[in-house]
């Protein structure tokens, strides 16, 4: 059994792509770490995912658009759950300080 602090050991990215680390994968569960510094869904695209999702942005700032109109501006700290099949999508995520996510995806 091995400790790991999801807050160290993190590489903002320099280029247009966020980053993700696995930290637990089981049969009906996924966590993982996401990185975002600037990156945002492209216009016009939504994710529309499977299983039920529970983020929390542990830094900086981000804003969340939900196909049925909400919107949702999360600072460090707020967590959201988002239902399965639940059209949403990320509108804005801060530079500086650059986000840290985690998300518990499952059924």
């Amino acid at each position: 059994m091995d400790i790991r602090n999801i807050l160290q050991s993190i590489h903002p990215p320099r280029g247009e792509e966020e980053l993700f680390d696995t930290l637990l994968e089981r049969k009906d569960l996924h966590i993982e770490r996401i990185i975002s510094r600037g990156q945002t869904t492209p216009l016009g695209e939504w994710y529309d995912t499977v299983k039920n999702e529970w983020v929390v942005l542990l830094q900086g700032k981000a804003t969340l658009e939900m196909e049925k109109g909400k919107t949702l501006h999360l600072s460090r700290g707020d967590s959201v759950f988002i239902p399965a099949r639940e059209k949403h999508r990320v509108s804005y995520t801060s530079i500086n300080p650059y986000c840290i996510w985690l998300a518990i995806h499952f059924d």
